[in-house]
């Protein structure tokens, strides 16, 4: 029997809601005020986009800030989904939930913890701090999100699957490759998405583990924002946002075409 949300719920949720983004839109709302405060909206204007793709350095650590999110979510998606897939395969109970404790255990630790682990750990290696150790830092926190993406998707396939497949005749490679994969593409995708929101967003990791001459895009708006506030940091703030509304909607529309239908079917 379906539940009917009370009208109580709703405003609940409607006042959550609008606790979440009305921080958010009003950060978007002044990034077109003219008067250059937020606290005095004169007139609308897109000067503040204008400055902002007028300034080559920003532009240039937006390009940063995308290569190693892209290249850091490709390899800690393959990497993952090899770790999903070895962990699924433990047959022994105590050593499977054990490799997932130390799984999630990455994903609860504070970020500062891991963001000066990484330091230390860079500087013993002696590796210079810059695009590398940013790049293997994100890949490192990134697995674990992988892992858990995929790992769900792999308890819903049936064996059956598998053992139909190996009675055909399919080698361990084919049903690798045209049985599991397939399977728990939406999971990979799921992975690849949220390793990747993840990398935009961090702070705290990015902020131990970058050096002189490379940044971030979190880190330069941390540092803008010391300096003082300017709107060229809401108008750069409204694009994020913006990007990140975009890859939501393009998950969702993925996640809807792998969602099987009533009869198991893909859509």
């Amino acid at each position: 029997m379906e539940q009917r949300i009370t009208p109580l719920s709703r405003i609940f949720l409607v006042l959550i809601f609008f606790i979440l983004y009305a921080p958010i839109f009003f950060l978007v709302f002044y990034s077109f005020n003219s008067g250059g405060t937020m606290y005095n909206f004169k007139s609308f204007t897109l000067d503040w986009y204008k400055e902002l793709f007028q300034d080559s350095r920003l532009l240039i650590i937006v390009l940063n800030t995308l290569v190693i999110a892209l290249v850091s979510s490709l390899f800690a998606t393959i990497i993952g989904t090899l770790g999903a897939l070895g962990i699924h395969s433990i047959r022994k109970r105590q050593t499977k939930n054990t490799l997932l404790s130390l799984n999630n255990v990455l994903i609860v630790s504070p970020d500062v913890i891991i963001g000066a682990s990484f330091l230390i750990l860079f500087t013993m290696a002696g590796i210079k701090l810059g695009m590398y150790s940013v790049l293997l830092s994100h890949i490192a926190f990134s697995i674990p999100i992988v892992v858990l993406m995929v790992l769900p998707k792999l308890s819903e396939m049936s064996p059956t699957l598998i053992d139909a497949a190996r009675d055909l005749g399919a080698s361990q490679w084919n049903v690798l490759t045209k049985v599991i994969l397939p399977f728990i593409t939406p999971g990979i995708f799921a992975g690849f998405f949220m390793a990747l929101t993840y990398s935009l967003d961090d702070f705290a990791v990015t902020f131990f583990v970058t050096g002189n001459g490379f940044t971030t895009l979190s880190v330069e708006i941390y540092s803008l924002a010391r300096r003082g506030i300017s709107l060229n940091i809401n108008a750069l703030s409204a694009l994020l946002f913006l990007f990140t509304l975009v890859l939501v909607v393009v998950y969702y529309f993925i996640s809807q075409r792998n969602r099987p239908g009533r009869w198991g079917v893909k859509k």
